[in-house]
């Protein structure tokens, strides 16, 4: 595949750009990009493995059946009856196993691997559905080595189906799905390539995700990756990551965030914050009160609705004010679909802080359960980021000594 042209998106012209971090002073204690590459993929994936097991269920549910709030890896949610109990049979969630937030993250972070450059929509197509359909891993949640396509749910099964089976126009591929957060669960790698860029991991996140989704779907993934970018930057503060993220998002997806973000503010306790948050997002977000039972307006394209998760993740952040275990902690207890809530909040609160944010107790029962290596993937990135890097700077010093040329020619 061709190297990408470097990716950029103009900031709106109503939009408020916040303070570039870089502009603040500097701590000296500032992570490296590499450490904050491993903290924010390490924190996403134990954040997947903290809310698998009570992914679908209310805060109040979480409270009887734990006999309070969970503040550590647990078990699966109908013990050894996992393999039968519905909804969710046959998948081992609990026991810290990853889920497919956490498979599917991998995987683009592999495609990365081959590409070695920005990624596009012809990547998704080219690299992202072999690696669905066409190499096994081991799945923690099936406890046997499978296909990644024979784990995840039916939005994604929705990549390989058009793209594989239908031959669709990768770019249109995502029109016609169900609308969720399919797109942005596994979107922190291009946040993370694009460290400190954020407009740039938003066009980036847009054209891959848009192989998968569409409308709000799509719109979160470009949002989140930007969030995720923002967060990497030196001086990066939960407020600057929600403002940066509040001065992309367009429609639905940015007055929600908007409005978890102000309810966010009153709280620094995620134990108050667990209804107010919930209340906040409720009028975009379009599955409605039940969570097992989706309303008629479910999962349609809109532009005044929002998937729940993002905004919920970034009002975790400023409740928890960046710190790990608060943030993700209070992703996982919201409930609902709070695995991938705690996989964006884990990224994110990783990406701020750098690998040290990240209990080593809780990765390391993540590694030993789940089966995975989960620092390879970490440095794997880290190496690709810095590659893309010197391919931008080569493109852009390019691009300046053709504009140079041209304007003097002008004279």
């Amino acid at each position: 595949m061709s190297p990408q042209p470097q990716q950029t998106s103009p900031t709106p012209q109503n939009a408020q750009t916040p303070q570039s971090p870089q502009s603040r002073p500097i701590p000296r204690s500032v992570p490296p990009l590499d450490d904050r590459i491993t903290g924010s993929l390490l924190g996403a994936a134990v954040g997947d493995a903290l809310g698998g097991p009570v992914e679908g269920y209310s805060p109040e549910q979480i409270l009887e059946r734990h006999g309070g709030r969970v503040t550590g890896i647990v078990g699966p949610w109908n013990g050894e009856a996992w393999r039968t109990a519905r909804p969710i049979a046959p998948y081992h969630k609990g026991d810290g196993h990853v889920t497919d937030d956490t498979l599917m993250t991998h995987a683009l972070i592999r495609v990365y691997e081959k590409v070695r450059d920005h990624l596009d929509a012809y990547a998704v197509a080219e690299h992202l559905v072999p690696e669905l359909m066409g190499r096994t891993v081991w799945i923690p949640e099936l406890e046997a080595e499978a296909l990644p396509l024979q784990r995840v749910f039916l939005a994604e099964k929705w990549i390989v189906t058009r793209l594989h089976y239908g031959h669709a126009d990768p770019r249109e591929a995502g029109s016609g799905n169900i609308v969720n957060c399919g797109a942005a669960m596994y979107m922190a790698p291009v946040g993370l390539v694009n460290a400190a860029n954020p407009a740039g991991a938003y066009a980036e996140a847009l054209d891959v995700a848009g192989a998968h989704q569409s409308s709000y779907g799509r719109e979160a993934a470009g949002v989140f990756a930007a969030a995720v970018a923002a967060a990497c930057a030196p001086g990066a503060t939960p407020r600057s990551v929600v403002d940066t993220a509040l001065a992309l998002a367009k429609d639905g997806t940015r007055a929600a965030i908007e409005a978890v973000a102000e309810v966010a503010d009153e709280h620094r306790d995620f134990e108050t914050a667990l209804a107010p948050l919930r209340s906040a997002v409720a009028p975009y977000d379009s599955v409605g009160p039940d969570y097992r039972a989706p309303s008629l307006d479910a999962r349609r394209p809109s532009r005044v609705h929002a998937i729940e998760e993002l905004p919920v993740a970034l009002g975790m952040l400023l409740v928890g004010e960046g710190d790990y275990r608060r943030t993700v902690l209070g992703a996982v207890n919201y409930g609902r679909d709070c695995d991938s809530i705690a996989t964006m909040a884990g990224a994110l609160a990783g990406a701020l802080h750098g690998e040290s944010a990240v209990p080593a107790e809780w990765a390391k029962q993540v590694s030993e359960a789940s089966r995975l290596d989960l620092h390879g993937p970490a440095a794997a990135l880290a190496a690709v980021a810095h590659e893309v890097f010197a391919r931008d700077t080569a493109r852009r010093r390019a691009h300046e000594s053709a504009y140079a040329a041209l304007t003097d020619s002008a004279r």
